[in-house]
C-alpha cells in the first residue's frame, strides 16, 4: 500500500446542499388533498452524541470478517502518512494525527490488502462493503464508536482525494483505506475508501 499524501486536514471547501427540492410524489408516498391537513412528518432520529478522545484499539466488521486489533500510525521521514508494516499477523492501523472514532471530524484508518508473501491483508475485502453494513471501533476507555458506511469509493492513487478523506465535517465520521483495482510491478494502481457515519456512541 503505497504511502498516502501529507495534505492531511487541509481545510475542505464546503459543498452546497440543495433543500427542499420539489417533485412529483413517489407511488404510495401520502399526498396532501386541498384543505385537507397535511399528516405529520416523523420526528426525526437524534443523532448520537459526539465521543471524548479515546484512542481505537480494535476494529470490527461483521459484513467482510474483519476483528482486528488496531496500531498507531503518524508520519513517515518523508512527511507521507505511515502504513502498518507487512507482517504475518497483519493489523489495521489508525492515524494518530486525525480525531479518535466519536470524536467530530474524519478518523481515518489504513490497512493492507494483501502483505507480501503472507498473503491477504486485513483489509482484502473492504471494496465489498455496501451502504449501511456496520463497523464498530472498540476504544481504549472500554467503549465503542458504531459507524453505518455510507459510501465506498476506488480512486485511482494519482487522483487521491485529500480533501474528502482528511477535509473537516461537522459531525463524527470514519475513513477506512486500503489498495485495490488493477496491479503494476509498482503495486496497486488504486485505493479502495469507506465512508461511514457515526451511528451509535457507547462511551
Amino acid at each position: 500500500m503505497t504511502s498516502l499524501s501529507r495534505r492531511a486536514f487541509v481545510g475542505a471547501a464546503a459543498a452546497a446542499l440543495l433543500a427542499g427540492c420539489g417533485g412529483r410524489p413517489a407511488d404510495g408516498g401520502a399526498t396532501a388533498r386541498p384543505g385537507s391537513t397535511p399528516p405529520p412528518s416523523p420526528p426525526a432520529a437524534k443523532p448520537p452524541r459526539e465521543l471524548g478522545r479515546s484512542v481505537p484499539v480494535g476494529l470490527r466488521i461483521p459484513a467482510i470478517g474483519v476483528d482486528t486489533p488496531v496500531m498507531r500510525l503518524g508520519l513517515a521521514p518523508d512527511g507521507s502518512v505511515q502504513v502498518p508494516p507487512i507482517t504475518a499477523h497483519d493489523r489495521a492501523g489508525w492515524y494518530r494525527h486525525s480525531p479518535t472514532p466519536g470524536q467530530k471530524g474524519p478518523s481515518v484508518i489504513l490497512g493492507h490488502v494483501t502483505v507480501g508473501a503472507h498473503g491477504d491483508g486485513v483489509f482484502r475485502h473492504l471494496d465489498r462493503l455496501r451502504r449501511g453494513d456496520r463497523i464498530e471501533a472498540r476504544l481504549e476507555n472500554g467503549g465503542s464508536a458504531v459507524f453505518s458506511v455510507d459510501a465506498v469509493r476506488t480512486v485511482a492513487k494519482a487522483d487521491f482525494p485529500a480533501d474528502a478523506v482528511y477535509g473537516d465535517v461537522d459531525r463524527p465520521e470514519l475513513r477506512l483505506i486500503t489498495c485495490g483495482g488493477p496491479r503494476s510491478a509498482g503495486g496497486y494502481l488504486d485505493n479502495v475508501i469507506v465512508f461511514a457515519t457515526l451511528s451509535t456512541a457507547n462511551p
